[in-house]
């Protein structure tokens, strides 16, 4: 509006003094009349702008770019998350549940002086209203053998760690072996607990690829003994963990590894996947893992953290864009801290919501060029920049016209969004 005026002031009060050649055009009527001239040119300033190309910019390949991404199991919670993925630099990933299936499945107990069905019933009856896939495994192994579960009171859950519970009079502790260990005033010898990881490391081992599957020991302790026996508990690894970790390291992306596990554990997954020794952190806690997230932000870096339990929701809230592995179609914690969820429960949709973003972002890009140079040449055409050397003025309606198609432009443009989703059908 502003450029209008300007336009009608300089066209009325100096232009048509300084060229009167132009009066001649036909835009100036047969009478060569100046008000016309101006009036005519200011109104071609005013129509031909396109300040809705710009508004129309981001928005419609922001809108193709999540419909899309909806149709191939993304659910991406605002448009911005898209601008933020498009950026990233490092993906953090978890290990359980997220390199691998995240359907653990008991595959040893030792014990030193219990049998194997008591350990079971023990772990069983503590974990029997925790939800993460290692209780789970528990649980359903004590019922596949019929065990009587007995019944606890006043469990406690500390999330990373494991679970606390009263237990016929004694309080019992399922989890990683140095929280079990400092539960209880009697501690067991650094022998024996070495003696129980390798006996129930060897017996997971037979018939199962060190390779294909993670394993995870979880201990169990009773107050006035100590630990008193250990389960093994097997993953295997996702068939595209592999593939999507190259995908991201051809891109120029960093993956690297966040797990609560053992270091042994955690360092075979990540050497079957491609990840170098330098990429592996093992034995975090929740608070650790966001201390990492924060590290890396702070170094600079965006990144993007991928899991799938309450274990990781802190560490989703806090990275630039939190990806969540939906699993068995149920709302959690991970989810709802999460700014995408994989609703296909895939890997490889991390690299799929990636190329999206890239893809919906450069459309954008594409669409902000177009508008800017548009408006750029179009408006001091119909400013009359061209009269006195040219004889050459729009029009009114060819303005019209002209600012029409600039909208058309980028619409078409960000139509054209769906061909990446087209594409990606036909290489899959």
């Amino acid at each position: 509006m502003t450029l209008s005026a300007a336009t009608f002031a300089f066209w009325y009060y100096i232009g048509t003094h300084i060229f009167p050649d132009v009066l001649l055009n036909d835009i100036a009527g047969p009478e060569g009349n100046p008000l016309l001239l101006s009036l005519k040119l200011s109104v071609d300033v005013l129509v031909v702008s396109c300040p809705c190309a710009l508004g129309l910019a981001t928005p419609t390949a922001i809108l193709v770019g999540t419909s899309l991404g909806a149709r191939q199991g993304l659910l991406i919670r605002g448009g911005d998350v898209l601008e933020r993925l498009a950026s990233i630099d490092y993906v953090a990933l978890d290990k359980t549940g997220t390199l691998t299936e995240g359907k653990p499945a008991v595959s040893a107990v030792a014990s030193f002086v219990y049998a194997e069905s008591e350990i079971l019933q023990i772990a069983a009856a503590v974990e029997k209203t925790a939800s993460h896939p290692i209780a789970k495994a528990i649980l359903k192994k004590a019922e596949l053998l019929n065990l009587d579960i007995p019944v606890t009171r006043g469990q406690l859950v500390e999330p990373g760690f494991g679970t606390l519970a009263e237990l016929d009079g004694h309080l019992v502790a399922v989890g990683s072996l140095e929280w079990v260990h400092e539960r209880f005033q009697r501690r067991t010898s650094s022998s024996d607990l070495m003696n129980l990881e390798h006996a129930v490391m060897q017996d997971s081992s037979i018939g199962i690829s060190l390779s294909s599957h993670s394993k995870t020991v979880v201990y169990v302790g009773r107050e006035g003994e100590g630990i008193i026996g250990a389960i093994a508990i097997s993953d295997s690894l996702r068939l595209d963990a592999r593939s999507t970790v190259t995908r991201l390291q051809q891109k120029g992306i960093k993956a690297v590894l966040l797990s609560g596990d053992r270091e042994e554990a955690v360092a075979t997954i990540a050497k079957t996947v491609g990840m170098g020794s330098d990429c592996i952190n093992a034995s975090l806690t929740p608070q650790r893992k966001s201390e990492i997230i924060s590290t890396l932000k702070s170094a600079g870096h965006h990144v993007a953290m991928v899991g799938d339990g309450i274990n990781d929701a802190p560490s989703l809230a806090l990275a630039d864009v939190g990806i969540a592995l939906q699993i068995e179609a149920q709302e959690n914690a991970a989810s709802d801290a999460a700014s995408i969820v994989l609703l296909g429960n895939k890997l490889s949709q991390v690299v799929d919501a990636l190329e999206l973003a890239q893809a919906t972002m450069a459309k954008v890009y594409q669409n902000l060029s177009w508008a800017i140079a548009y408006n750029v040449v179009a408006i001091p055409i119909a400013a009359g920049v061209l009269l006195p050397q040219y004889d050459f003025a729009m029009t009114p309606s060819l303005s019209g016209g002209l600012m029409a198609l600039s909208s058309i432009f980028v619409v078409t443009n960000s139509l054209l969004l769906q061909l990446h989703g087209s594409q990606r059908s036909s290489k899959n």
